[in-house]
């Protein structure tokens, strides 16, 4: 048998490659995002001289978000990595207040969380909207909203993947958030 030379090597190898090039049919995604905005302005206080503005209309987004398990697992995921546990303590509260109670200091709507993590509070939530993209904000406020219960429990993981000292977030009690926009507390 003849023994191919390095032209007919140099061949063999580009028509190998070719072929393999060719029979790699890799999943194509059409990047057709647009560029998220966070929530309109969310009242953080009752107070207002000659009396509170209209209501804004809801988010359209807050409907993707809320309830959705996948992104519920998402927001837990950068729960943790954004390192949201350092002050509240896996939402049992800590350095910062809790989030599995039914009080909620500047409201409970998905919506109002939204405009926590970004714009933050005062005395110590500090402001993550030049630092979270606006899709991982909404996906840490689903995952924050779920905390206290209200949340489909069918869309809410029974565990997580570290230990846990609270009972699985699809077993919690619902809890209504007391607090909104129009009955905010004094800070505490």
């Amino acid at each position: 048998m003849a023994r191919a030379g390095p032209r007919q090597g140099f061949a063999l190898f580009l028509l190998v490659t070719g072929l393999l090039g060719a029979g790699c049919n890799r999943e194509t995604r059409a990047i057709t995002n647009k560029p998220e905005t966070g929530p309109g302005p969310v009242a953080v206080s009752a107070l207002y001289p000659g009396g509170p503005p209209p209501k804004p209309a809801p988010d359209p987004r807050e409907k993707e978000y809320e309830g959705n398990a996948f992104h519920i697992s998402q927001g837990q995921k950068y729960f943790r990595w954004f390192n949201c546990n350092g002050c509240h303590f896996n939402g049992g509260g800590g350095i910062g207040p809790p989030l599995m109670d039914a009080q909620w200091r500047y409201g409970g709507s998905l919506e109002q969380i939204y405009a926590t993590i970004d714009q933050g509070r005062p005395n110590g939530m500090p402001a993550f909207g030049d630092k979270i993209p606006p899709s991982q904000m909404w996906e840490i406020a689903a995952y924050v909203r779920s905390l206290s219960g209200n949340a489909d429990p069918l869309a809410v993981g029974s565990r997580t993947d570290e230990m846990q000292s609270t009972p699985p977030t699809n077993h919690q009690a619902k809890t209504q958030p007391k607090g909104d926009a129009a009955n905010v507390q004094g800070t505490q």
